[in-house]
């Protein structure tokens, strides 16, 4: 696969880069938008929290299925299997991955920050994931199919970029949370229910509205000036007790769709 693709919106004001799947740039108006890898903050631009969503550690990284016990990291493993390009054109490419049921998947955390050297789930799915630029956005479409009754929590889970003196701020509902407040949250994050739309209010540049659909959630996260990251989830998780089960995941119908819309403005 070619590492690095692509887009250019049709009236050429907007670029977006995506190496191996993972959204690395988009430049609107010769704006970069995105937190940059290599920059001080997240080691990332993007990535997604696939099947669980937060830390395992407490309940011994176990998930438990009506097909059995699963064993997850933190944000699940869906980041440590590859993407495989697709299709591709001058605006949209697609992007999948394949799993199949108890394939045991080596931890790129281990030993370092897990004590799981290999991480599994009980159920096969295909993860598709689409990238189509238009001259006014960026969207970013998820597509899971699976067996219909696994349960899953996702996330998505863009870093956007910021001056770095903390004087934007994001609009939510209403309210502007401003980005100490995000960082004074920490590792938490802070969890906002039952909306799919927040956008970050900059002095200079352009602004940048997440809208999202599918979802039904969101959170922002930070722990650093230059960087923040607006992100759709499906559920919050139990951060204490850090119990997964069916009780407390989302049911999948065997094919669900979402839906995030990057969209600058001034």
């Amino acid at each position: 696969m070619k590492d690095i693709i692509i887009l250019k919106s049709s009236d050429q004001k907007a670029i977006v880069k995506i190496e191996k799947g993972e959204l690395i740039n988009y430049q609107f108006n010769k704006e970069e938008l995105m937190h940059q890898k290599g920059s001080p903050g997240w080691e990332n631009t993007d990535t997604e929290m696939f099947p669980v969503i937060g830390s395992t550690f407490a309940n011994k990284n176990i998930v438990s299925t009506k097909k059995g016990n699963a064993i997850q990291d933190q944000h699940g493993f869906l980041r440590e299997l590859n993407y495989q390009l697709l299709e591709h054109s001058s605006v949209k490419s697609v992007y999948v991955k394949n799993y199949k049921a108890n394939t045991k998947i080596k931890n790129n955390r281990f030993p370092e920050s897990s004590r799981e050297e290999f991480v599994y789930w009980a159920f096969d799915f295909v993860f598709k994931k689409s990238f189509e630029l238009s001259n006014k956005s960026l969207k970013i479409t998820f597509e899971l199919t699976s067996d219909e009754g696994m349960p899953f929590m996702l996330g998505y889970h863009p870093a956007f970029k910021l001056s770095g003196d903390k004087t934007e701020y994001c609009l939510v509902s209403g309210k502007n949370v401003s980005i100490q407040e995000v960082i004074d949250k920490g590792g938490p994050s802070f969890p906002f229910f039952d909306l799919e739309e927040i956008s970050l209010i900059k002095e200079q540049g352009y602004n940048v509205k997440v809208k999202a659909s599918g979802f039904k959630n969101m959170m922002l996260w930070t722990e650093f000036n230059n960087m923040i990251c607006i992100e759709p989830i499906t559920q919050y998780p139990d951060l204490e007790k850090q119990k997964y089960s069916e009780k407390n995941l989302r049911i999948s119908t065997g094919k669900e769709k979402f839906i995030t819309e990057i969209i600058p403005f001034k």
